[in-house]
This record gives C-alpha cells, structure tokens and sequence, in this order.
C-alpha cells in the first residue's frame, strides 16, 4: 500500500498521497477525521509519514473496534489474553468443548505475532484479530472440509450421494458458436466434478471427434478427451468418475471409440462388476475408487456379460407361487415386449462399445412403478429439467423413493444455448444424484454448486441425509411431509447468528461487519462502494427465503452493519446457505461484489465466524 501511494517515491507519504491510498482502499473517509490519524502517526512532526510512522497509521486505519470490545471482554487488563482467558473465550463463544486449552495453545503459537507473548502464552490484541480472520476462524467447520462421511459398501451405494456433475464439459463458452476445448476437463476435473460429458460424431480419417452436433462449434479429438481424462481424473479426488456418452457416431467409429477408451484408459476403465457378480444394489464409492464408469447406451442386460447366473433372476420353476416367481414372469414378458429394441440396439450399438457399460446402463423411463418393476439398479434414466420439474410437481415422494435406489441424470434445455444454468436445488431436493450444470457459466447455480460440494474433501460426493436413502421414506419437497424424517422431533430451526447447531428458543443471524472489501470493476478511479449484504437460504419450497441489511454509504473498507436476520428451516439437511455482497445503486441494478455459499449443515458452531 505505502509503495502504491508513494507517487514522487521519496519513501515518505504526505497527507495528499494518504488521502489517494484511502481511495485506492475503498474508503471514503472524512477529510478531518483521515488528518487527526496522519498528525497522530506523524510523531516526528514532519508533515510526512515514514518506516515505523506508516505502520501506527495503517494499524489505527484498519482497528476494528467490534473486536476490540470482544478482546477486552474476555481481557482483565484490556490488553492481553493470558491462557485461561483465551480458553473462556472458546468455550463460551465459539462453542468449543473438547480439547480447549490445546486449541488454545495452539493458537497462541500460531497467530501471536510477538515472540515475547508466545512464550508467555498470551495472546495479543493483533493475535486475536488475527486469529478471527484465519481458517480456524472461518464460518465452516474444519472437520467437515476433509472427508468425513461414510464412503463404504454395503451401508451407502452410488445412488446415496449426490455427485458433482457437467453439462457438454467439451464446451468453454455458449452452445451454438463456442469452442469446445479439453480445457472444460481439466478445469471441471480441478473443481472435484466426478461426472463429465462427451459428444461423439463421426470425424476424418476414421477418427471419432467431440462437438456440439448440428451446431458451429469446434471439434476436438475423442482420443485427446480420453487421454485428458486418464492424466487428471484422480488429481483432486480418488473417487470414481462416471463419463456419460453421447453416441452418434458409425458402428465402424464406434469400434474406435472402445478401442481408444480401453487402450489409453487401461485399467481405470471399469469393464466388469467389482465382484464378477450380478449386483443387487450399486457399489459405494470406495469400492470404485481409481476407476472410471461409462454411461451410455448397452445392448441386454448386464447379467448376459457375466459368467453364472448372479445373484439378481434366480432359476425359478412354474410351480413356485412366491412373489419372486410372479416378478420373473413380468420380466420375461416386458423382455418379450422389447425384443424389437433390443434387435435395433444389436444393429446401432457395437458390441465392443456396449461391453464398457457396466453400472451406467442408459434406459428410457415409462414411469415409476415400471421401473420399480423391471428396472435395475444398474440402469440410469436422464431427464431434461422441465420434464424434471414436473414430476417433482406430480409424483415428490416417488420421485425420493426411486432415487434411493437408482441413479437419475438431470441436463438443461435445449433452449439454453447461451450455457445458462437451472436451479440444481430443485433437483437435488427429490435426490437426484447427477445434477448436471454447465460448469463455464459463474452465477447463482454454479455458487450452489460449488457450495455443496466443498465439503467431505472435495471429493465431488456427498452423502444425501438418511431420510433420502431410505426406500420407504415418507419425504416430499413440495409436500406437507417435509417433517417426516429423521430428527423431525425437533422445532423449526434457525440460524443462531453464526450457530446451526444451539437451537435455542430464538436463535438468529447476526451480520456485524466486513473490512476490505474489492471494488467493483470498470468503476470510476476513487468511486467507493456502499455495501450491502443479502442472506440467501436455498433448500425446500417452505425453506427459501432471502434477507439483506441496509447499505454502508461509502465504506468498502470496515464497513459495519449490527444486523440480525432470522429463517425458519423446516429441512436443514438440505439446506444452503449463501452469502452475497453487493453494492447498492438507486438508480440501477445493484452490482455484485462477492458471495460464499456453504451447506447449512457444515456451519461451525460459534458465534465469531468469517464468511
């Protein structure tokens, strides 16, 4: 800051230079009140400020007296912390129960910044700040940043997690003119996505290409998707990556396309059942780790490409009366039905191909009760978002239901060329595990996203709330059930300033101040912001709900509100809670500044917490 606002560099700063680094640091402070703390840190009297003198200066700039009160209630000289006091600060406050004078120690030795201090074990007005400011001070629970939900087989199958997934990964910008580029890979593949897409057509030279059919996009090589996808798949997370096939290429490029994804993919490439088995239900994602799953189109069932007949159909005789027996005769009679697909299939599909499709069989969806019937948990039915919407509208609960036990894909319209995004929330409400957004397009939905998926490492998995894996549940989003699940004895919650988890009588949200907030770009040199922060909490139709402080005119800088904000959450499992900044225009649109988006659910208890 000093050699920003050092214009002639003569290492000092004059009251002008000051008076410019406070708009350069978006502030808009009164000229009198900016010169009594120049003269104040000016102790050589020199009309100049320098070294040492700069520091006292922009120490009294950025003091935030909020937190200053809170030291010196916890402080009996107002200017430490010793040890005992830290850890009456961490229990009360911050909520902390287990291990507090280690915590406290550790803190100490890691935010105190005077080496006289640590060794004395306290903790200075600057540690403290410090220390507020950090990760350990930040509004999400630590423990729920590393993985940290039950990723094992037989208690939790594929279809239990919601999956971070890709709409046309290929492409980096809109869907009718933009450049397709195993750039969108790599970036979604960082960002923990665990479910990628890929069109294929017919390319020269016998060589299959990905693009956006009928469209002008460019073309990129199925073969270098392929090699992208083996170099970064397990770069962020160890956990299997599904790759959902578009097929529109000839049987003859189709050959080229399993030989290609068995060639360069090797082993990763998931080409049998875990056990050789014919599965009952979907393995975990820890029985997959390391490996990648096709999704795309298979001719018959998975039990006709394993040897021995499987646990699933067993041989039963026409003197068997048992449910099992009447459930294998409508089987053969809906495989009678489809002979004709299945032919098709034979002459469309090469077998090679069709071989790579294991877990992710591509089905076409007739209804509920017939997939409950004759649908396996093999098989995957795709939805566009308005077909989605509607039997949430009609059939909540069945919706839930089914997606305990088979994996459901949901793709934007077609209508949105310019790689807008749905609302995933919707979606994810009904437990629809493949949730799939167009990854290049930042707004409110890819927030969402990146929301619920930071937790449990990152690894592009999260658990769904056990009222949504069980296939008897009771749960409809849009319905008067919402309350019949787990922990349903509970009152409606709300959220305790920064506190999920005290439920107390009247707990609330208090939003209390910011510092340093960015500017907004393409804004006039020295144009200051006026914040405002807005509450947002997206979950269930009865939880959605939004609130916002006023706004802070001119004050980017330590702007201060002292709002409390209060939601009631019927469904806080499934809840999330995003933070927006922006700065308030009467006369337009207001400008977005920054947002934070987490799950209800990972907040940490506490109560002086950092969004």
């Amino acid at each position: 800051w000093f050699q920003k606002a050092d214009k002639n560099k003569d290492g000092r700063m004059n009251f002008k230079e000051v008076q410019r680094l406070l708009k350069m640091m978006n502030v808009d402070m009164n000229e009198d009140h900016a010169l009594r703390l120049f003269q104040a840190a000016d102790k050589s009297e020199s009309g100049t400020l320098e070294g040492e003198e700069f520091v006292l200066f922009y120490k009294a700039l950025t003091q935030r007296e909020e937190v200053l009160s809170l030291f010196q209630d916890f402080s009996e000289d107002g200017k430490k912390l010793t040890l005992l006091e830290l850890v009456d600060f961490l229990r009360q406050e911050q909520l902390e129960d287990e291990g507090t004078e280690e915590l406290a120690m550790e803190l100490i030795d890691k935010y105190e910044p005077s080496e006289t201090a640590r060794a004395r074990h306290v903790l200075s007005a600057d540690g403290f700040l410090m220390y507020l400011c950090s990760p350990e001070g930040s509004i999400f629970n630590p423990r729920h940043r590393a993985l940290w939900q039950d990723m094992r087989q037989p208690t939790q199958p594929l279809c239990h997690y919601f999956i971070s997934s890709s709409h046309n990964t290929y492409l980096i910008e809109d869907q009718i003119r933009g450049q397709s580029s195993i750039e969108g890979y790599i970036r979604a593949l960082k960002r923990g996505c665990r479910c990628l897409e890929v069109d294929c057509w017919d390319g020269p030279n016998g060589e299959p290409m990905v693009y956006h059919g009928h469209t002008f996009t460019s073309k990129i090589p199925f073969r270098e998707v392929v090699s992208t996808l083996g170099k970064y798949a397990f770069k962020t997370s160890d956990y299997p990556v599904i790759l959902s096939l578009e097929n529109h290429c000839s049987m003859e490029q189709q050959e080229v396309l399993a030989q290609q994804l068995k060639t360069i993919l090797g082993e990763q490439l998931l080409t049998t059942t875990t056990d050789g088995r014919v599965p009952t239900q979907l393995p975990s994602p820890e029985e997959l780790k390391h490996k990648i799953l096709l999704k795309g189109k298979k001719i018959g069932r998975l039990e006709d490409t394993l040897d021995g007949p499987g646990d699933e159909g067993p041989d039963v005789s026409d003197d068997d009366n048992g449910a099992e027996a009447e459930e294998e005769r409508r089987r053969v009679k809906v495989g009678t039905q489809c002979s004709s697909a299945l032919q098709k299939d034979k002459e469309s599909l090469a077998q090679a191909l069709s071989d790579c499709v294991v877990y992710c069989k591509n089905v076409s969806f007739r209804g509920f009760q017939e997939a409950r019937s004759h649908s396996r948990p093999s098989e995957i039915s795709s939805f566009a978002e308005a077909k989605a919407r509607k039997l949430i509208r009609d059939a909540g609960n069945e919706f839930v239901r089914h997606n305990t036990w088979q994996l459901t894909r949901i793709y934007p319209s077609g209508m949105r060329t310019d790689s807008s995004n749905y609302n995933p929330q919707e979606m994810w409400n009904v437990g629809c595990q493949i949730v799939a957004l167009n990854f290049q397009t930042a707004g409110t939905e890819m927030d969402l996203c990146d929301g619920l998926f930071s937790q449990n490492g990152c690894c592009g998995y999260v658990l769904k709330p056990p009222f949504m894996r069980d296939e008897e549940t009771l749960f409809n989003p849009s319905g008067d059930t919402t309350g019949q699940h787990a922990g349903a004895e509970q009152p409606p919650s709300r959220l305790v300033r920064l506190v999920p988890s005290s439920w107390g009588p009247c707990p609330f949200l208090q939003v209390i101040s910011g510092q340093q907030l960015p500017k907004v770009a393409n804004r006039k040199d020295g144009e200051v912001i006026d914040p405002l922060v807005r509450v947002e909490i997206h979950g269930v139709p009865m939880d959605q709900a939004r609130q916002e402080t006023k706004y802070i005119e001119n004050n980017g800088f330590n702007p201060r509100w002292d709002e409390t904000l209060q939601f009631q959450l019927h469904v806080p499992e499934l809840a999330l809670v995003r933070f927006v900044v922006e700065d308030y225009d009467k006369t337009s649109r207001n400008d977005f500044v920054g947002q934070f988006t987490l799950a209800f659910a990972n907040i940490k208890p506490g109560e002086w917490l950092l969004p």
